[in-house]
């Protein structure tokens, strides 16, 4: 049903005429109707716009408080979704982005309309206040709806209009008129070599020698051998190393003592498994050029699967947590002069951060509050849209839920501390006020989630009702609103947020949010920071159950409450509307709360590495000859390459890999397979091997610093309810499946050479077999005259045998191996039915012997082998 629905949904999409009344429709809404509009209120003042807003609002109260028979409240429904559903269409078609803002500025309009509607239906008609029980149930599911409403009417007003900025270009000023640049990577426990791949990224950075110095400031003063060793790196690497006597304050004590020690004009902090691409500080710095920059904040963006991504086995089909707030959000903050610090992928003048007193140091998140502060004394923040910096998401969900606590308490510290909506120490406009009171409010998400899940399931199983002759009546008022919603956000959402998973993403952390919120609302010094740890692996599947105990509880409890549902169809069917509603209601939130159990469900990381879906050039190198491809993913130790021919190889080769700019590093590959596309191109899967210090250092730059746009940058998927619904439900049974090692051939070159073979059964006898693959650990070989003795006891024991190999009889070049014997197989026979015997044994007319040269003898035959894989053809 859903299949057919979404596939309905996708023509109707493409098949929508741009002609007749929508191209009348479109010209309204987006033409004419703002044209005309900005024509008057240009020529009104501040105080006459307001008292037009006000009498428009008067107008709407009539529609607000109106309630017509439900029939009617049907019918009103139905238009209004329809009109939504219209509209959404048209903006599909819109090329410009002013046509889309005007048409998802209508659907605002529209939206609060609708909410409105329902808020007063919900609060004059609804509200069960018969007994405390139900009462108390009952307001509390009504505070959770106030919090729903505020919750969108803020993000209405954050993307209202969202700003795309374009760097400063910095080469129009003399290079000695550049601000010198102090890089920071704050570190504390992580593992060396994640902190060296920074540091290396870091000094690549494209910025004059002269005006750039690298710091690393380590916090980890209890972990001295690491320290040691971070501190050779710095010496390589050419950087310095900054330590201090104390851990006070976390990363914001390491950043403010790294300032007094450093003098550069503007700092860029880095967490130390952010590795910036090479051209960070030329899109960033020009910004400064404005006096009243304080901060430059560009994108967080991971280049490993979150556990929502791993677990769920999305295939990154889905967007990730963040991308709503850094593609939508924090652009929209940025129109609003909003955009704040998120603590890495940053760049800030060091003068204005020192005149608030450094990096605030009171709550946990003090990125957010550093920028509060700046914004404060009158400062201006830039947000620039553009992914320059790949880091490492928790690979665990334990660690993702440390993560998200720390967020959540330190946000709901600065609303508790600075109050900004409503303190008037904090020198704000109302625009900035309401955008940070979205931000701090934010994580405030998790009573009312739980409550959404709590109500319906208190009404099947105890009759507790927290809402008041709730019905089809109730639907006419609800569904509109939720419906108007999801269509205008679809708008600023389409490509970052897929529908109904922002409610898995919150279910997750329903719990840990709640209780670290409210605790923090209580006493918000409460709580200390806590590092997220890094470049764990995950061998085996596993179910988190610690992290997720009450989720699974309230899923168990929900369950059984739609078992409840029969007998109220017999005990009680006057209540038959609402137990339906409740069953629908109980069945849904079931559904995302087992998606959201699920994610603590952890898949095991299959590679050594993660792998990066990016095209580099690629060069193979092999006795002289060369073929070019392109990766189609990589990592630090393999790789996937396209090739347009099936290469003649051996299973040892030369990669030479370029970045986008020109880093190139030379590794050998071992090649693991080969796959033969639809296209008759190549897939080569390849191993890198035998990597030297120097090499790994060259390939990191290649994959993580030399990139002009990382594939993040854009998403072209669109959300598609319907394919989102059924992509969540397919889940329940795609994370239980067995991974299945991936086919190919094994590759090896192919070779035409003379082999005269020895075994100590054979009685001093030896026997001719042609070469036909070799490779740098074993061969093929086929024997073609027929009897060959004591195949059997060859089979069952496989002994080592002797090799004399040359190019043909005549060649004076040879080489002696040993082989071990792996397998022994027949040939399809020339003449069928033909058979041959020795001792009992029956041959075809062809032999067929897999040989392995044994890793013990690796020293004597590997030069051997490399002579011979570049001598025969």
């Amino acid at each position: 049903m859903l299949k057919a629905l979404s596939s309905f949904w996708i023509d109707r999409q493409r098949t929508k005429p741009a002609k007749g009344w929508q191209q009348w429709s479109t010209t309204w809404l987006v033409d004419r109707l703002p044209a005309y509009s900005d024509g008057i209120l240009r020529w009104l003042t501040r105080y006459q716009l307001l008292l037009l807003a006000g009498a428009a609002l008067w107008l709407c109260v009539p529609l607000v408080l109106e309630r017509p028979p439900v029939w009617q409240q049907a019918v009103l429904g139905v238009i209004l979704v329809t009109v939504g559903y219209t509209v959404v269409g048209l903006e599909e078609q819109q090329s410009e982005t002013r046509g889309s803002e005007n048409l998802h500025l209508f659907l605002i309009a529209l939206s609060v309309l609708t909410t409105m509607r329902y808020l007063y239906y919900r609060t004059a008609y609804t509200m069960n206040l018969d007994n405390w029980l139900n009462g108390f149930f009952c307001i509390l599911l009504y505070v959770a709806e106030l919090y729903a409403i505020g919750t969108l009417l803020l993000a209405y007003f954050q993307t209202i209009k969202v700003r795309d900025r374009k760097p400063v270009d910095l080469s129009l000023t003399p290079q000695d008129q550049w601000p010198t640049v102090d890089i920071y990577i704050p570190t504390y426990n992580e593992d060396v070599e994640i902190v060296r791949k920074t540091v290396l990224a870091a000094v690549a950075t494209d910025y004059p020698a002269d005006k750039k110095q690298v710091y690393v400031l380590d916090d980890g003063r209890k972990l001295l051998e690491r320290r040691e060793l971070l501190q050779q790196m710095c010496d390589e690497l050419g950087c310095f190393m900054l330590t201090r006597d104390n851990n006070d304050h976390a990363k914001a004590g390491n950043i403010n003592t790294a300032f007094t020690k450093t003098t550069g004009d503007l700092v860029m902090i880095l967490d130390c498994d952010h590795i910036p691409v090479r051209h960070f500080l030329q899109h960033t710095v020009g910004f400064f050029q404005n006096p009243k920059v304080a901060l430059v904040q560009t994108p967080h963006w991971f280049y490993n699967p979150d556990p929502f991504e791993r677990n769920l086995l999305t295939g990154g089909q889905v967007p990730v947590g963040n991308e709503l707030f850094y593609k939508v959000l924090q652009k929209g903050n940025d129109f609003w002069n909003a955009a704040f610090f998120c603590g890495s992928a940053a760049v800030i003048r060091r003068d204005y951060v020192l005149k608030i007193g450094g990096i605030a140091t009171e709550t946990v998140t003090e990125d957010c509050h550093t920028s509060l502060r700046l914004h404060s004394l009158g400062y201006e923040t830039v947000y620039y849209d553009k992914i320059m910096v790949a880091g490492l998401a928790p690979e665990k969900f334990s660690a993702y839920v440390g993560q998200q606590v720390r967020w959540a308490r330190g946000m709901a510290q600065i609303l508790r501390l600075e109050n900004p909506l409503f303190n008037r120490k904090l020198k704000l406009r109302l625009s900035q006020r309401l955008c940070y009171f979205s931000a701090t409010s934010h994580f405030f998400f998790g009573f009312p989630r739980l409550m959404y899940v709590i109500a319906p399931v208190l009404y099947l199983l105890l009759g507790i009702n927290s809402v008041k002759g709730l019905g089809f009546e109730t639907l006419c008022y609800a569904l509109p609103h939720i419906l108007l919603s999801m269509q205008t956000n679809h708008i600023p959402y389409k490509h970052v947020r897929f529908s109904f998973w922002n409610e898995i993403y919150e279910f997750a952390m329903s719990f840990q949010a709640g209780i670290v919120t409210l605790l923090a609302l209580v006493n918000p010094k409460l709580g200390s920071f806590n590092v997220t740890d890094k470049g764990l692996t995950v061998t085996k599947r596993s179910f988190d159950l610690e992290s997720v105990r009450y989720l699974v509880f309230l899923g168990a409890i929900t369950g059984a409450s739609l078992i409840a549902v029969p007998f109220w169809f017999v005990v009680s069917p006057e209540d038959s509307q609402a137990v339906v509603i409740n069953a629908l209601w109980s069945t849904f939130d079931l559904m995302l709360v087992m998606a959201a159990c699920l994610v603590a469900f952890e898949q095991p990381q299959l590679r050594q590495a993660h792998r990066l879906p990016r095209h580099l050039p690629v060069v193979i190198h092999s006795n002289q000859q060369t073929w070019t491809g392109t990766t189609t993913n990589v990592s630090e130790t393999g790789a996937r390459i396209l090739l347009e021919v099936w290469p003649n190889i051996p299973d040892i080769v030369q990669l030479e890999l370029v970045g986008d700019y020109g880093a190139r590093v030379l590794v050998d590959a071992h090649v693991i397979r080969a796959i033969a596309t639809s296209n008759l191109q190549t897939l080569l899967s390849v191993q890198f091997i035998n990597l030297s210090r120097t090499q790994q250092d060259d390939l990191s730059l290649v994959i993580y610093s030399d990139v002009k746009e990382w594939y993040g940058q854009k998403r072209a998927t669109a959300d598609n309810p319907l394919l989102s619904l059924r992509f969540i439900v397919s889940s329940f049974g795609r994370v239980f499946r067995e991974f299945q090692p991936e086919t190919g051939v094994k590759i090896r070159k192919q070779v035409r050479a003379i082999a005269q073979l020895y075994w100590e059964g054979w009685e001093g006898r030896s026997y001719t077999a042609v070469v036909t693959e070799i490779g740098i650990r074993d061969l093929r070989l086929e024997f073609r005259e027929g009897i060959i003795p004591e195949l059997a006891i060859i089979q069952q024991t496989q002994p080592q045998l002797g090799l004399l190999i040359a190019r043909d009889s005549d060649s004076p070049f040879m080489q002696s191996l040993v082989a071990e014997v792996q397998n022994v197989e027949g040939l399809i026979p020339v003449v069928e039915g033909e058979v041959f015997a020795n001792d009992g044994d029956q041959f075809p007319d062809r032999i067929v012997m897999e040989l392995s040269f044994p890793t013990a003898l690796d020293r004597q035959q590997h030069n051997k082998i490399k002579q011979l894989l570049e001598a025969l053809d």
